[in-house]
């Protein structure tokens, strides 16, 4: 027996989305990091803020009206996906003009940080934390070095400051995100040319039960 294609199909389920579980740990770590080192008088801070809240919402919502609007659900997509690119333009600005480090990809400090797979504020902190504490250990060692040793001044241990290391940390989470984001769009154009809309649905049920009849 044939089943019939449902008028609203399944639909919202946005919390198990990989998308949106970072866009939503962007958006924690963003409230976190503007508290401690951005000015409470910048309108950056209110426009980082706004950002990283609106991928979030906006995935969201675009899930929720996927069942009667794969048009909507495209547009809000991509309203999130443009958000976070205006955030990770922020972190990187925040960088820049401060004269602070942005991190290549492989960095050692960015690979422990993905291999953590962070999934909250608080382990975020944390890694921080290790970080300065590698950083620490290396001086010790370096000053207990002997007579005969390299000097230290000739092999100095670079350390990177706590908001650069979460600026960087946000960007990792950012570059993620906005390529799951991408991937998003592109299946979700592709179903949309392929199957249409709530309107092209309605037809194709409608001709299906007068078939029936």
């Amino acid at each position: 027996m044939r089943t019939e294609e449902p008028l609203i199909p399944k639909h919202g389920g946005y919390r198990k989305l990989k998308s949106f579980q970072l866009a939503q740990l962007v958006y924690d770590v963003t409230v976190r990091f503007c508290e401690i080192y951005v000015d409470g008088r910048s309108r950056t801070r209110d426009q980082m803020v706004q950002a990283a809240r609106s991928g979030v919402q906006n995935i969201a919502e675009g899930s929720q009206a996927s069942g009667t609007s794969k048009k909507t659900e495209l547009k809000l997509t991509n309203v999130a996906r443009a958000s976070l690119e205006e955030l990770r333009l922020d972190y990187e600005d925040f960088l820049r003009q401060r004269g602070l480090t942005l991190l290549p990809p492989d960095h050692p400090a960015l690979v422990r940080f993905k291999a953590r797979r962070c999934v909250t504020v608080e382990a975020v902190r944390l890694w921080v934390e290790d970080e300065h504490g590698r950083t620490r250990t290396n001086r010790d060692r370096q000053g207990e070095a002997g007579p005969s040793s390299v000097p230290v001044r000739a092999r100095p241990c670079q350390s990177v400051s706590s908001s650069a290391l979460v600026a960087n940390a946000a960007l990792a989470l950012l570059n993620l995100c906005c390529y799951l984001l991408d991937r998003q769009l592109a299946a979700q154009a592709e179903a949309f040319e392929t199957e249409g809309g709530f309107t092209e649905r309605l037809y194709r049920i409608r001709s299906q039960r007068r078939r029936s009849r």
